[in-house]
């Protein structure tokens, strides 16, 4: 029976820098992309914060060469997805459909996906106007009219980041309150630029080639409108990809992983690993996940040492 020294379960900033560091210390990593590799990234059209590309970089093209350097020193890859783990036995076991693969160490690098509205015009419009990352986008949108969707921390954050950039901000929130914290609530509510739309959603994003506009509907009253904007911004939150782990590792309430010895990267559960949003709720910057991968390959490899003398 083959023993893998370590298991990489995702493909984003922080799978791709893990399998890397690991396989740059000849622990000859496998790592399992899944069938949609690369992360959130791959909807991202133009990446301008990575460090070392002052002209930009498209999403995609910043995760080929992150795969690519990777394979330089060895990974191997999977590009099937890990359905589930059994991480109550040792050697720790991660199933591909009925693919069992054993493993000293598991880094588990998943990811969180951005939830949507579910609107065709917002898949369509995708990186032409709509986005879920104000850091990542917002400094295209200068001197424009946005809409952001949202009334957590997170949207009245990024309502009040965009107004570096744009002329107006308007934050559509299906309540008549925010659940932001209260100082998150005042910056926003005393910011000249941002103003608010109470107990309304968004029923269509407007648009052929690039965002023109959004309809609104009261939700008490009814009553539709139209908002001229070309950008929307959505915030509704983030779903971490760890429903094949329940039962298996400790997630906090949300889903995300719990990391149970800081600063290291270690769970739960010994020898494995956690990296990038996975369970980061507070920063989800690929140059944040790329640096939490590269932590938890370090972590793994004094761990193997102490273990198993690799």
């Amino acid at each position: 029976m083959t023993i893998e020294n370590v298991v990489i379960i995702g493909s984003g900033p922080a799978g791709y820098t893990a399998a890397l560091y690991a396989s740059r210390a000849n622990l000859n990593p496998l790592l399992i992309e899944g069938y949609q590799s690369g992360g959130l990234l791959m909807l991202t059209s133009d990446v301008e914060n990575y460090p070392g590309f002052p002209e930009g970089i498209l999403g995609p093209d910043l995760m080929a060469l992150f795969r690519k350097q990777a394979a330089r020193f060895g990974t191997r890859y999977v590009q099937k997805n890990a359905t589930a783990v059994d991480f109550k036995s040792s050697p720790l076991k991660v199933f591909i459909d009925k693919e069992e693969i054993h493993s000293k160490a598991v880094i588990i690098a998943t990811g969180a996906a951005t939830k949507w509205l579910g609107l065709e015009s917002e898949k369509r419009l995708l990186g032409k106007g709509v986005s879920s990352c104000a850091t990542c986008d917002g400094a295209f949108f200068k001197g424009a009219k946005l809409v952001v969707v949202g009334g957590g921390d997170s949207a009245v954050e990024e309502a009040t980041f965009l107004t570096k950039f744009a002329s107006h901000v308007t934050l559509v929130h299906r309540r008549d309150t925010l659940r932001a914290s209260k100082i998150m609530q005042d910056r926003a509510t005393k910011n000249p630029k941002v103003s608010f739309v109470w107990n309304s959603v968004v029923e269509e994003i407007l648009g052929e080639n690039s965002v023109t506009g959004v309809n609104i509907k009261n939700i008490q009253t009814k009553q539709a409108q139209k908002l001229d904007c070309e950008g929307v911004f959505i915030a509704i939150g983030h779903e971490p990809n760890t429903g094949f782990l329940k039962g298996q590792i400790e997630l906090d309430a949300k889903g995300y992983i719990v990391q149970t010895n800081r600063p290291t990267t270690q769970t739960s559960v010994p020898g494995v690993f956690a990296a990038g949003d996975v369970h980061d709720i507070l920063y989800r910057q690929a140059v944040t996940a790329a640096g939490s991968g590269c932590q938890a390959a370090i972590d793994v490899e004094k761990y193997l040492e102490k273990t198993s003398g690799h």
